[in-house]
């Protein structure tokens, strides 16, 4: 049992996240997680190699493109990687609220069941045995089919309906673009739970991995109700703690993460589930400390600098030749330690991605 202080918290999330206590194999990171937020595909690929003792985007697209990673829309409306054991029985706890939040734009698109029928009925006949498609070859498929889906927000839609109906998920990737293969083939075996046991399911997943943290945090990660929410944390009741902090309950499991490495910084990348997985933000972000007249610094659209857990500032990368010019900009000073730390993180990153790395023009705003 641990007894948690104020100051745990965030040392127990970057465990937890397996930030400071890494692993070795991506999809390991990915099942661990539950699901990780990867709109932004190369981003999401970097904040799996954040959690890897050897971070090498060739073992992630590896991964990706054997099918031990999927990527799909689930939880809530965006796109995550999620585990193939995972796929159905997550599609069919959030899909359904995901389709409902929509429904009024599908119908402005002049979208029906008749149409998504057809669509799926087409996609279903061209890419059985194994095949996958790019965005744009459906797109063409359907319009040769007589369906009135153009590149665009009606094409989107569909192929949206598509992933929550448990038709279609990512295939391999073709040089730098996306395609969609069939679920049935990708993920034949996974399983299927019912909705009790999806909500236990995803509310244990969700606190072994994320917490310590609040009922609300993972009810705005899953998409799921308050109600159904404070059920999964009575039925996990005996592998979970609970502990109030400054008048907030947090859960997290009962097991004691592995002692952390020695990695106070990390370049994390936008909507890193370090960032975007909490409704409450204030414990890694404190808005008077880190006022820079930005209101969108306090949530994770950019790709943001996290030293001993608090968000100090914001970073980007520029290839330049054959190295990366990474900029960095604080909004707390950091010691001449976490420079040090900073510097080592972006030749983490540069290395990732296959470039030799440099810090410059790195400034306190």
């Amino acid at each position: 049992m641990i007894r948690l202080e104020a100051g745990d918290v965030l040392r127990l999330r970057l465990a937890n996240q397996r930030l400071s206590c890494p692993v070795d194999d991506p999809a390991e990171v990915v099942a661990h997680l539950g699901a990780v937020q990867a709109q932004d595909y190369p981003a999401a690929c970097w904040a799996l190699g954040l959690r890897l003792r050897d971070p090498q985007s060739a073992a992630i697209e590896a991964a990706f493109d054997a099918g031990r990673i999927l990527r799909t829309h689930v939880l809530r409306p965006t796109w995550h990687f999620v585990a193939p054991a995972d796929i159905r029985w997550m599609l069919k706890l959030t899909g359904p609220r995901i389709r409902a939040a929509g429904a009024a734009f599908t119908r402005g698109l002049g979208l029906d069941e008749a149409t998504f029928a057809a669509s799926f009925g087409v996609l279903g006949q061209a890419l059985r045995g194994g095949k996958s498609l790019t965005r744009g070859e459906i797109g063409a498929l359907l319009r040769e089919a007589g369906i009135a889906a153009p590149d665009g927000p009606r094409l989107a839609n569909i192929l949206l309906q598509a992933e929550l109906e448990s038709v279609v998920c990512s295939g391999p990737r073709r040089a730098r673009q996306q395609t969609y293969a069939l679920l049935d083939e990708r993920a034949a075996s996974a399983p299927a739970l019912d909705r009790d046991a999806a909500v236990v399911e995803l509310t244990w997943r969700y606190f072994n991995s994320h917490g310590p943290a609040l009922a609300r945090d993972c009810a705005w990660w899953s998409g799921l109700t308050i109600g159904e929410i404070n059920r999964g944390l009575e039925a996990n009741a005996y592998r979970l703690q609970q502990q109030t902090v400054d008048g907030h309950t947090y859960w997290f499991s009962v097991a004691t993460p592995p002692e952390a490495a020695e990695k106070p910084a990390f370049l994390l990348p936008n909507y890193d589930e370090y960032t975007v997985a909490y409704r409450e933000r204030d414990l890694y972000y404190d808005r008077v400390a880190n006022s820079t007249g930005d209101p969108r610094m306090d949530v994770p659209f950019r790709h943001v600098l996290l030293v001993d857990g608090q968000v100090t500032g914001r970073w980007s990368a520029t290839p330049r030749q054959n190295a990366l010019e990474i900029r960095v900009r604080w909004s707390l000073a950091p010691t001449r330690a976490q420079e040090k730390a900073i510097e080592s993180a972006a030749s983490r990153y540069a290395a990732f991605v296959g470039l030799m790395g440099v810090v410059t023009n790195s400034d306190l705003r």
